[in-house]
């Protein structure tokens, strides 16, 4: 793991092993179903270059769906154990404590030191995993180069302005460049093969994609969502 100690910018290596990695790349390649990348308006290839495959969409790819998750949850549950405010903050949560027994306000130090299934069950109570999208950018021509954030208000159902996090986990390495590079923080994140990032979504985490050069780039990118008010909420729910 690096981050420094206030961008919000976290590395997990070893998510995933390389050859869970490679089996990704090979399956993306001979799944016949990739599709032009699009950004929130549509398919602008000079804003991001790249062929995609929404596996979230496909049934056959649930496997795959899961197993990324699963990877993402655990580093997530250790992205809230450093930033426990990414969960309190928004929210004035309250549990039982294991002391006492009495019902009070969840806190910082609550997050630290919870043990793992507990945490886990408020994590999945207040977030939900977005679509996962796997992606290829060619070398020499593939990118994101277009400085962009995650949050996007062309949406009826506010989809995604309910993100709160992005995460993506690169699958390759063995090229140059190709960093994911924050603006305001002036940080490249270069990929390595199984390493998971998660950062903010939000303007203040402004980013995009280098184009890799002398090998083609491959990663499954996605968010950390609140569930909907419904939801947290049951009594904002329609009768």
């Amino acid at each position: 793991m690096t981050a420094s100690a206030a961008d919000f910018i976290e590395v997990y290596d070893n998510v995933l092993s390389a050859a869970e990695c490679a089996a990704l790349i090979d399956r993306f390649e001979r799944s016949g179903r990739l599709q032009p990348g699009a950004v929130g308006g549509g398919v602008y290839p000079e804003l991001k270059h790249s062929s995609d495959l929404m596996v979230s969409a496909h049934p056959d790819w649930r496997d795959a769906e899961v197993a990324l998750n699963q990877a993402m949850l655990r580093c997530l549950m250790a992205y809230l154990r450093r930033y426990p405010y990414t969960l309190i903050a928004p929210l004035m949560l309250q549990f039982q404590d294991p002391q006492t027994g009495a019902v009070r306000r969840l806190g910082a130090d609550d997050i630290t030191a919870m043990p793992e299934p507990q945490l886990a069950d408020i994590t999945e109570f207040v977030f939900r995993p977005g679509a996962i999208n796997l992606q290829r950018y060619r070398a020499g021509e593939g990118g994101y180069p277009y400085w962009h954030c995650e949050l996007y208000p062309r949406d009826p159902q506010a989809e995604y302005l309910h993100r709160t996090l992005l995460w993506t986990l690169y699958l390759n390495d063995g090229f140059a460049e190709g960093e994911t590079e924050f603006l305001y923080q002036g940080r490249k994140i270069q990929p390595r093969t199984g390493s998971l990032l998660i950062a903010p979504a939000a303007f203040t985490h402004t980013h995009r994609g280098n184009r890799p050069q002398g090998g083609d780039k491959y990663i499954a990118t996605s968010w950390v969502l609140f569930r909907r008010a419904e939801a947290l909420y049951p009594d904002m729910a329609p009768n």
